[in-house]
């Protein structure tokens, strides 16, 4: 299978012949799609190629907030390589789309060759690290309108829209709030023309300007996802060294 017909930045890095032994399925992923459920097996990766999956955690009054965002930048279930038998979180599609499932044991054989194909999928798991730090700080120190500008942009980039349904009651449980105080945030880059919003459908009007509105993690969390591939794994020694005395 040729590389180049892939979106998914794994699988377009790696060699082909680690695509071969990979063994994919194309996958339609519905809306509300479960990929993982908490306290049940993790069976398969996702790659995703097109569309959005939420990584989510339930409280004990059924609320979820989102924990973790998933696209084409990476692949869903990566802790079953690394030893997790069961999923701890639940994870599903909340931008309908496009990818390749595998086997967990198949990825297990290839991801314990020491190859390119563990390489990518630990740093992957960085850049989760990297956009969970984000986000947590994000939501303690900027406004929701900011908040929500970030959200939808990073929710565009993995769609390959500007256009997609999302009610405002999934979009406060992704981001930790209630629905007036987001319908308030709506609102006000609505009043901005930087988003059209009417009945569940959310179109992004002008993607330079609610770039302008989001906060600055947007931008951190983007070029992480775009760029982890490329990413060096050795330590810069110029960045760490100390300033001399």
């Amino acid at each position: 299978m040729d590389n180049r017909i892939f979106r998914n930045s794994i699988l377009k890095t790696v060699d082909k012949e680690v695509v071969a032994r990979l063994c994919l399925r194309p996958v339609v992923f519905e809306i509300e799609h479960e990929l993982e459920f908490p306290g049940h097996p993790i069976e398969h990766l996702f790659f995703v190629e097109e569309g959005v999956a939420s990584m989510t955690t339930t409280f004990q009054d059924g609320s979820q907030v989102e924990v973790g965002m998933f696209g084409y930048e990476g692949v869903i279930g990566v802790s079953a390589l690394m030893g997790t038998k069961r999923s701890l979180n639940r994870v599903y599609t909340q931008i309908p789309g496009l990818g390749y499932s595998c086997a967990i044991e198949v990825a297990r054989r290839e991801f314990c060759l020491g190859g390119e194909f563990q390489s990518l999928t630990l740093r992957y798991v960085q850049t989760q690290l990297v956009q969970a730090a984000q986000s947590a700080a994000c939501n303690a120190k900027h406004d929701v309108d900011q908040r929500l500008a970030r959200w939808l942009l990073l929710c565009a980039d993995r769609a390959h829209s500007h256009v997609f349904a999302l009610s405002q009651e999934f979009i406060a449980n992704m981001l930790g709030s209630t629905r007036p105080t987001v319908s308030t945030a709506a609102g006000l880059l609505k009043e901005s023309g930087l988003i059209e919003y009417s009945r569940g459908v959310i179109r992004l009007l002008d993607v330079a300007n609610l770039e302008a509105r989001a906060c600055e993690c947007y931008r951190v969390i983007k070029n992480h996802l775009d760029n982890y591939t490329e990413f060096d794994s050795g330590i810069n020694e110029q960045h760490l060294s100390r300033p001399h005395s």
